[in-house]
């Protein structure tokens, strides 16, 4: 599922059959994080949000690396202000609130922000070669995009322990601790998205994002405060085209086709 990238835009963006491919495009310097990269990456993720024609988000980077986290010779030539953070929190949230799925694909480095990007998008992907850390703490920092995330994925303990002590983490304990989704060979990257695709495209459009809206906020609201939530979400996926065609599905004895989307479909 390689793209081809304009080498002269930090982040490059397509739509390809309902899916919004986000590349991290500064292979140079294995993608490391400026405010050009920043904004660009928020103004793609919003654009995803955007579009009717958008059932899922991908997020990648071009050439040997996902992300290799903060452009230190940015850093250190005071080039990186408020302006980076507020355009990096615009696009992590953006990820995170759309009612699109989105999935980070992780290959080579995927340190510092490099993770708190993944953190953000709802299903992680590595390549078994992959480098997974956060390190924030030692260049000064704070790990803005992971220390509001990551101890609802791993547990306070290990959060605590990834984003303090700044270790790196192997692919197979990442996906141990409930960090990544799925761990391949890097050479299967491409094959294994492309099976997480199909079962995104086997799930309702509009329920899906119920879903996902759901979970999020559980972790803010009382459970049973949000019941009424619930059934007006459920009301909504029982008059939608998708539960019409799970019902012809079901009675031709076949699987039900949510993809590509009725006009009358599509995301909130």
């Amino acid at each position: 599922m390689s793209r081809f990238h304009n080498p002269d835009v930090p982040v490059a963006y397509t739509v390809e059959e309902g899916i919004a491919w986000i590349t991290l495009n500064r292979p140079a310097v294995l993608n490391a994080l400026d405010t050009e990269l920043a904004a660009a990456l928020a103004d793609h993720a919003e654009a995803a949000a955007a579009d009717p024609a958008v059932a899922l988000v991908v997020v990648r980077g071009a050439g040997r690396a996902f992300c290799s986290g903060m452009d230190r010779t940015a850093l250190a030539a005071r080039e990186i202000g408020e302006t980076f953070y507020r355009h990096w929190i615009r696009g992590l949230n953006r990820l995170e609130d759309m009612s699109k799925i989105s999935i980070a694909v992780l290959h080579g480095y995927a340190i510092g922000g490099g993770l708190q990007l993944a953190l953000a998008c709802d299903l992680r992907l590595a390549a078994a070669d992959a480098v997974l850390g956060l390190g924030a703490t030692r260049h000064g920092l704070v790990p803005d995009g992971a220390v509001l995330r990551l101890a609802r994925v791993v547990g306070l303990g290990r959060a605590k322990e990834l984003a303090l002590l700044n270790d790196e983490v192997a692919p197979a304990e990442a996906r141990a601790i409930g960090l990544v989704n799925w761990v391949c060979p890097a050479a299967d990257l491409d094959r294994t998205l492309q099976s997480i695709v199909s079962k995104v495209r086997a799930a309702s459009p509009t329920a899906a994002a119920h879903t996902k809206r759901l979970l999020h906020e559980s972790f803010h609201r009382d459970p049973r405060a949000m019941i009424e939530d619930v059934v007006k979400a459920q009301n909504e996926c029982m008059h939608s085209w998708e539960m019409d065609e799970a019902n012809r599905a079901w009675r031709e004895r076949r699987e039900a086709v949510f993809y590509p989307p009725r006009p009358s479909g599509g995301h909130r």
